[in-house]
């Protein structure tokens, strides 16, 4: 990773985060990108790069021409929707650092409330001999049509092989809720729940609650990513990027790889786990605070275990007692994470990685030198360290 260390993310921005923003995606994208220039100190102008998710309805000529951008001399794409964040920092950084670009930009923007329903399923899809298409005809008869009936596939199987409960599960949504809680951008501001509110929400597919899924939302999320040289003359503190990885494990299917011997763990999280602590020489210890993905709350404990804060089947016992919570030994999820703040794929857990080690979070852990990042699991994925230490 020669970047490592090389590169930071220098500004930050975001629309509101909403169920129905009243602006299309394209608005939301332009004014969230805009707002990272200005954090940046940059004008439009100066980005020769973007580096989107390929679920990203805003091309980037069509968001280069709305900034005012002149040309682009680098451009990608990561797929595999909220395994991405990370992936998306990456070649970013990878680009800057090889004198591809100057400055990248990378965003993500929809309306996945008011103009569809994220987490509606996948009913609709007609069948194809294609090969994305072939994969749900091994699922889809037998109900599992949503993303939480596949995520309740692997939950019950954890339940049963390490004695975890759906209060275990309800642990992660309280402790998110409760940073949500003091965060004035999350939807869920002033909401704080309860482990009672989490047991008396309503099944989606058992053992998922609804308090277990995160929100459907609505806004965006956009930074600037560029070289650690460039990033001393700005005026913010770049938050350096330790490490980027992404990670595939065999037999990788998009949220259905049960054909694997063992369905309890995210063995694509340690293939990223263990690329960032080896390029990095950090462990468990040296990370203050982590935003772990958290579309569900079942697979928060498992990407606990991949990155050895705890043993196999202990993370139950490991966010006991507010152990993930502000005070305690791994604050997770400050801003709120997916469940609290918003469903962004993981941008704005980026971005409160970065007002983490800039020190400007509502949230603000003390001492911040090391923050963990990780992209959606159960699906090809991606993990990030951000630092303060070149």
């Amino acid at each position: 990773m020669n970047f490592a260390r090389q590169t930071a993310i220098v500004g930050i921005g975001a629309t509101e985060f909403s169920k129905n923003s009243g602006r299309t995606p394209m608005q939301l994208a332009t004014e969230a990108s805009l707002a990272a220039c200005a954090d940046a100190g940059i004008s439009p102008q100066q980005i020769d790069g973007v580096s989107i998710f390929s679920a990203e309805k805003n091309p980037e000529i069509e968001v280069a021409r709305n900034l005012g951008m002149p040309e682009l001399r680098f451009f990608s794409m990561i797929p595999h929707g909220g395994g991405a964040p990370a992936g998306v920092i990456q070649q970013a950084a990878m680009a800057v650092h090889s004198g591809v670009a100057n400055y990248v930009l990378v965003y993500r923007a929809f309306n996945e409330r008011s103009w569809h329903r994220f987490g509606s399923g996948v009913q609709g899809r007609h069948q194809s001999p294609e090969a994305f298409d072939i994969s749900f005809s091994w699922s889809s008869p037998f109900g599992l049509l949503t993303p939480a009936s596949w995520v309740a596939m692997f939950a019950t199987r954890y339940m049963h092989q390490y004695g975890a409960t759906s209060e275990d599960f309800g642990r992660v949504a309280v402790a998110d809720r409760k940073h949500a809680a003091t965060n004035p951008a999350a939807f869920f501001y002033e909401k704080p729940i309860t482990l009672e509110d989490h047991q008396n929400s309503r099944w989606i597919a058992e053992p998922l609650h609804l308090l277990d899924c995160c929100q459907e939302s609505d806004g965006a999320q956009a930074m600037i990513i560029t070289t650690l040289d460039r990033a001393k003359e700005l005026s913010n503190q770049p938050a350096i990027i330790g490490a980027a990885a992404q990670g595939v494990a065999e037999d990788q299917h998009m949220m259905k790889s049960y054909h694997r011997p063992d369905i309890t763990g995210i063995p694509e999280m340690g293939v990223v786990a263990r690329q960032l602590w080896e390029s990095t020489g950090l462990g468990p210890d040296d990370i203050q605070t982590a935003t772990i993905y958290d579309h569900f709350t079942p697979l928060v404990l498992p990407q606990l275990e991949e990155f050895g804060f705890c043993g196999r089947g202990e993370a139950k016992d490991f966010i006991a007692g507010g152990n993930i919570e502000l005070g305690g030994g791994l604050p997770i999820n400050t801003n709120g994470g997916q469940l609290g703040e918003a469903y962004i794929h993981g941008m704005n857990g980026v971005a409160e990685g970065v007002r983490q080690i800039r020190g400007t979070s509502v949230n603000q852990v003390p001492d911040v030198t090391n923050v963990l990042v990780t992209g959606g699991t159960a699906v090809p994925t991606s993990g990030l360290i951000l630092t303060t230490e070149a």
